[in-house]
């Protein structure tokens, strides 16, 4: 693993001026890899696009539209009957009122209940949340460097505007950091 310290910019042109300030300090071209990184949920992770295979926020709507769908459903189809059997004494409309009931009141009941608000996360949901968040979008900067350059690079990266100096150990090859998930949080140093 190779010690990668990051920036993230506003442009390209941001982060080619702090290129040439590193290339100024000595870093060569082949320790520096610019790359964007796309916004939330567009790096099509997935053949259909995204980033998961599931909204966290939708935990637990499948179960609770079944149950809605099913409690206002039955409702639903009782008072289709009643309303149909109150004008016919025919079977078959009660049935057919009892149907167009329980179809309407389990969309009715399905909707209502995935419309509600959801409990509020765990700690362990928040916090899993803030480590898969991924990154903002933007421009990095990615260096390769040693442990005795990387307190300077960062400093060069930050008065350069680089925002969200971080420190990585990852896989650096043929200049460019392979390994990089925008998915993971960036683990900011604070001691640069």
């Amino acid at each position: 693993m190779s010690l990668i310290v990051a920036a993230r910019f506003q442009t390209f042109d941001a982060a080619e001026n702090a290129a040439m300030a590193l290339m100024k300090f000595g870093v060569t071209q082949d320790a520096l890899h610019t790359f964007f990184v796309n916004p939330a949920g567009a790096h099509d992770r997935y053949h259909l696009g995204g980033d998961m295979a599931s909204d966290p926020d939708a935990k637990g709507a499948p179960y609770s539209a079944v149950a809605g769908a099913a409690a206002v459903g039955l409702v639903g189809a009782i008072i289709g009957a009643v309303i149909t059997f109150t004008f016919t004494d025919s079977i078959l409309p009660v049935i057919g009122g009892a149907g167009v009931g329980a179809y309407i009141g389990s969309l009715a009941g399905a909707m209502y209940s995935l419309g509600r608000a959801r409990p509020r996360q765990t700690q362990q949901d928040a916090e899993d949340a803030r480590t898969h968040g991924g990154r903002q979008s933007g421009v990095m900067l990615a260096v390769h460097t040693s442990p005795e350059h990387e307190k300077h690079i960062a400093s060069i990266l930050r008065d350069a505007g680089g925002v969200e100096v971080e420190r990585a150990q990852g896989r650096w090859n043929q200049g460019k950091w392979e390994d990089f998930d925008p998915l993971v949080s960036p683990e900011l140093e604070k001691n640069f």
